[in-house]
């Protein structure tokens, strides 16, 4: 019985392998048996490139399920060439609209960026603080800004289920040119999905700084799957935060002042002629 029970495992684990590199060769146009991390982490990468615009909603909870704040949120981003700009504006409430941060990274370097406070104060936040804490949530500046898939390093550490799914966990580190507070990213990928179920974020030394389940898929307007509904945990045992996005339009046509620190103050929601 239990020689049964390890063939079928292994089976099942042969089966998993197959189709997991089938996936990579179709989608990706690599060659499964070469590189296949690689593979897997350039098209996770590639899956940001481009121009996007989302509107979400952001709560931080307490112990006991609480709710602390509550944020309506609008993000603008582009992403090419290992080039990237987030702007995060808060729309509601009424006392915080108008609060926002520009964050950019080119080339693997250290992040850049400016906050904007209503009262017309913008803050250029050194190296220190893209550390901080987005909005006082559990995900930090730097943790929206980073593509941990495009850096140098990317191996499979193994296989796990994750919400039923069989995942492979890749592994990311970042290269010697490349700046980052993490030492490794472990991410467990759906196959068929291509959606990070699982994120876990480690610091020098092994300890593990954040993790972010991802509870929710939904298909965008491109069609391809994309978590839609995050829970994050960080280094505080005090709270979590739980981000609500689905909406979201890609290939948008922004300006370059919507990316710098002087367009900041300026909230404006990109046309879309189909709506």
């Amino acid at each position: 019985m239990n020689f049964v029970r390890s063939m079928t495992a292994r089976v099942a684990a042969a089966m998993l392998v197959l189709n997991w590199s089938i996936s990579i060769a179709g989608v990706a146009g690599a060659d499964p048996a070469s590189n296949s991390a690689r593979a897997l982490a350039d098209r996770l990468s590639a899956l940001q490139s481009g121009t996007s615009f989302t509107r979400f909603r952001l709560e931080v909870k307490q112990p006991g399920d609480t709710t602390k704040i509550t944020l309506q949120l609008q993000i603008k981003e582009r992403r090419a060439n290992n080039i990237a700009d987030v702007v995060y504006q808060i729309l509601w409430p009424a006392e915080r609209k108008g609060e926002a941060v520009l964050l950019h990274r080119a080339d693997g370097g250290p992040a850049a960026g400016s906050l904007f406070l209503p009262t017309d104060k913008l803050i250029t936040l050194n190296a220190s603080q893209i550390t901080d804490s987005l909005f006082g949530s559990d995900l930090s500046y730097e943790d929206v800004i980073e593509d941990f898939f495009a850096w140098e390093n990317q191996t499979v550490a193994g296989d796990d289920v994750v919400d039923h799914v069989n995942c492979f966990i890749l592994e990311s580190r970042p290269g010697k040119a490349e700046s980052s507070t993490y030492a490794s990213v472990r991410s467990w990928i759906d196959p068929r999905r291509f959606v990070p179920l699982r994120v876990e974020k480690y610091l020098p030394g092994g300890r593990l700084a954040r993790r972010i389940d991802t509870t929710r898929v939904v298909t965008d307007d491109k069609g391809r799957f994309i978590p839609a509904v995050l829970t994050v945990r960080g280094l505080r045992t005090d709270s979590s935060t739980e981000l609500d996005g689905s909406r979201i339009k890609h290939d948008v046509a922004y300006t370059d002042r919507e990316f710098s620190p002087e367009g900041l103050g300026e909230i404006s929601v990109p046309h879309f002629p189909s709506e």
